[in-house]
């Protein structure tokens, strides 16, 4: 018996899209490319190219002995020819996605990709309303335990983070926060809801005060007092990414760059734009801060109590 080259290659890319798969679940990096409640399916993934391998690694190893007999038309390859064009080819096309994966780090959706998804201040003042509000949240919600089979209240349980997974008496408290307090505080895992329930209705909320964190994000259509603290919301995956934030006004906005991210606390007003309610942030306190481990905002997870 001797090694098969090419049944070794085979276990050899095998193990690295297993390896891969695993790394972006223990990095937790399998969150800037999908929104982790769907990331049972990347340890599916990495279950199957597993079983695959194992079963690979047994071919490696070919048998002059034994020989396979084909009909009078066979045409395929049992691994056994020589290696020539196509193959190289085919091999080729197969490594280069996890060649780089490995070597390319994930990129974070910047402020250029949120120009290229047209004005913000439109998408805010009513043009685009990609997140759903906390009832329709509560009403297109499955349980999570029913529609991934997770055990929650066992020992090897471990929630991702920024999973954004809410019983429905901890969004109904968050909501009734956020109706009663007069300080709005806007975390990863509610930031969507009390987004849209602020755009929804600004009026409601003018002089509340507000803590958030984001990214700068300028067009031309500000003045230099305003920005708009962006965060992108994350449906599915990054293709669906969508821009969501706040306008905010200040002496300082001129002299800050795109992609800065700021933690900022002011007090929520209204404006208006193209005929339109909106509301802006008259920020009091402001500084720099590092771009989050976690940068992406999700849609909120519900599971019965």
């Amino acid at each position: 018996m001797k090694l098969n080259a090419q049944h070794v290659l085979k276990v050899v890319l095998l193990g690295l899209f297993t390896l891969f798969f695993v790394n972006l679940q223990i990095t937790g990096d399998i969150s800037k490319y999908i929104n982790p409640k769907y990331s049972f399916m990347s340890k599916l993934t990495a279950a199957i190219f597993f079983i695959l391998f194992f079963i690979q690694l047994f071919r490696i190893f070919e048998n002059k002995s034994i020989h396979h007999v084909c009909s009078t038309n066979c045409n395929h390859d049992h691994g056994n020819n020589r290696f020539n064009l196509s193959k190289v080819l085919g091999f080729t096309i197969i490594a280069f996605p996890i060649m780089t994966g490995f070597t390319i780090p994930p990129a974070t959706l910047d402020s250029s990709i949120a120009a290229n998804k047209g004005s913000v201040l439109t998408q805010m003042s009513g043009g685009q309303r990609e997140p759903a509000s906390l009832d329709q949240s509560l009403e297109s919600s499955e349980p999570l335990v029913e529609k991934e089979h997770l055990d929650i209240y066992s020992d090897e349980y471990t929630p991702l983070l920024n999973t954004n997974y809410l019983t429905e008496a901890e969004l109904a408290e968050k909501t009734a926060i956020l109706e009663g307090s007069e300080q709005i505080v806007m975390n990863e895992d509610i930031f969507s809801s009390y987004y849209t329930k602020i755009n929804d209705s600004p009026q409601s909320y003018a002089g509340k005060t507000i803590k958030m964190s984001g990214f700068v994000f300028k067009e031309g259509e500000f003045t230099s007092n305003q920005l708009v603290l962006s965060r992108f919301l994350i449906n599915h995956c990054i293709a669906d990414a969508s821009i969501i934030g706040f306008l905010t006004e200040f002496e300082e906005a001129a002299t800050i760059t795109q992609d800065t991210w700021l933690e900022i606390e002011g007090i929520l007003s209204v404006g208006s734009y193209d005929g339109y309610e909106l509301p802006i942030v008259k920020v009091s306190n402001w500084k720099v801060i590092d771009e989050p481990s976690d940068p992406y905002i999700f849609p909120i997870i519900t599971w019965w109590d």
